[in-house]
């Protein structure tokens, strides 16, 4: 039990290596010019999240050189290391993966990181405790809370973290049953990134690049041509046909030419239009804020897109009296600041001011989220136009340019693409339960409250 557990600090748990701790480099040596494509990659605070998202550092990175990051030689991380953030959003922690593409990294400003000793403790472990609440009380207690948040002295407090221990055994199931939940949150995440991206390329296959068009359009002209050259040429004229390939019965849905109205060159028999006239658009109302409220009475509220995520938002807010609602399945779009974030409603839902929800009339769910995520242009425009910040009214969002397809081809989009969200929805679904039981189970195991067999059969019972 946790009273057979003992507490080490960092500083006993170093790593034997030349920096074990480390800080980014004071003030500008790092800046905009030194910045690369591809090298080494720089660890910012972004890549860090909060408790309960994503364990390991290994996205959207910049690059210095290894020239640049062999001069911040002192600054540099490694697989395996811990990063925390010295200023700004204390709390985040961050674990380099070991098996990552990368051999070294470069920390930035306001961050700083822990070598731990693979046979003095597991590093997952240490991760996981200071991802609990005894963790993060541990980081916060040496927090400034004056002005901007920041640790006091940041690597001598860094080194005083302490950590309460199993057996080193026991460290490491531990953090397997943690990391088990994780890597399948992590696998749900990447592959609802994959779907989503392919419903989005038929989207702009379909209605952005017009590809089964312009297939047929040229299958059209290569035929007239090639009847011509077998008029000229006799049985020495030959033609290949390629070009976008459609399932046949959904590419007999298309036309084959284009005509040109005041939108530019669209399918013939297609129409140019405007939102308003074929989507039903809510705009957000806030209600009183005495009807606000964190503990889960009424239904969830979005004021803004604070709360928006990969696709569908997080649950925070809640209100008792709400003024305008999303239904399940409906787009929302974010109309303050910034102007254009696209999420999906998940259930029944408030709407405050900052927030849009809309259903094409057809009532295509699908057809409507990746209709909203292919006008991130024409939202921009009113994100940079706003006088203090950007804002967008109903009449503005109805008068946004909107090409009309035929009702065939949008009924074919959504038989293709509502499989595909249909999947997402079940990945997201799973992903939460699966967040739920990680996060219950964490303080439980870290405080040695409950034991490592008994939370194997729980992981099992949700997998």
């Amino acid at each position: 039990m946790a009273g057979e557990w003992e507490g080490k600090t960092l500083a006993e748990l170093a790593a034997h290596t030349e920096r074990p701790f480390a800080m980014g480099p004071f003030g500008s040596n790092i800046r905009a010019e030194n910045y690369r494509v591809s090298g080494v990659p720089v660890i910012r605070g972004l890549n860090l999240s909060d408790p309960g998202g994503p364990r390991f550092i290994d996205s959207d990175f910049v690059f210095l050189s290894e020239e640049k990051a062999d001069e911040l030689s002192s600054s540099n991380a490694f697989p395996g290391d811990l990063v925390f953030v010295a200023q700004g959003t204390i709390g985040k922690v961050g674990l380099i993966p070991l098996e990552g593409r990368y051999k070294r990294y470069v920390l930035s400003q306001n961050l700083m990181k822990a070598s731990i000793a693979p046979d003095a403790a597991d590093p997952m472990f240490v991760f996981y405790y200071f991802r609990s609440q005894a963790g993060q009380h541990e980081i916060l207690s040496r927090a400034n809370p004056t002005g901007v948040p920041c640790i006091s002295r940041p690597l001598t407090s860094l080194k005083s973290f302490e950590v309460s221990l199993p057996a080193l055994p026991e460290q490491q199931a531990i953090a397997c049953i943690l990391g088990t939940l994780d890597d399948k949150i992590e696998l749900n995440r990447r592959t609802n990134e994959t779907l989503e991206a392919m419903a989005q390329a038929t989207f702009k296959s379909w209605f952005v690049d017009f590809d089964p068009v312009r297939s047929k359009a040229q299958r059209k002209d290569a035929k007239a041509q090639r009847r011509k050259e077998k008029q000229e040429q006799g049985p020495l004229a030959s033609w290949r046909p390629g070009g976008f390939a459609l399932n046949p019965a959904i590419a007999d849905l298309f036309p084959d030419a284009f005509e040109g109205p005041e939108l530019g060159e669209i399918p013939k028999g297609w129409s140019a239009s405007s939102v308003g006239a074929h989507f039903v658009l809510t705009m957000g109302q806030s209600p009183p804020g005495s009807t606000y409220n964190e503990a889960g009475d009424g239904v969830p509220f979005y004021q803004g897109c604070a709360d928006f995520r990969f696709r569908f938002p997080s649950r925070r807010v809640f209100c008792t009296a709400p003024t305008r609602s999303a239904n399940p399945g409906d787009t929302l779009v974010s109309v303050r600041a910034p102007v254009g974030d696209v999420n999906m409603a998940s259930e029944q839902c408030a709407v405050g001011r900052g927030v849009a929800a809309l259903r094409h009339r057809s009532g295509s769910r699908s057809f409507t989220y990746y209709s909203m995520h292919n006008l991130g242009d024409h939202f921009g425009k009113f994100e940079a136009e706003g006088t203090v910040f950007g804002s967008i009214n109903k009449a503005d969002f109805e008068r946004l340019p909107f090409v009309v397809p035929s009702p065939e081809v949008l009924n074919a989009f959504e038989r293709v693409a509502s499989p595909l969200d249909d999947r997402i929805e079940s990945n997201e679904r799973q992903s939460s339960t699966l967040a739920a039981l990680r996060d219950a189970l964490l303080p439980r195991l870290i405080s040695g409250e409950l034991r490592v067999p008994d939370a194997e059969k729980l992981v099992e019972a949700a997998a």
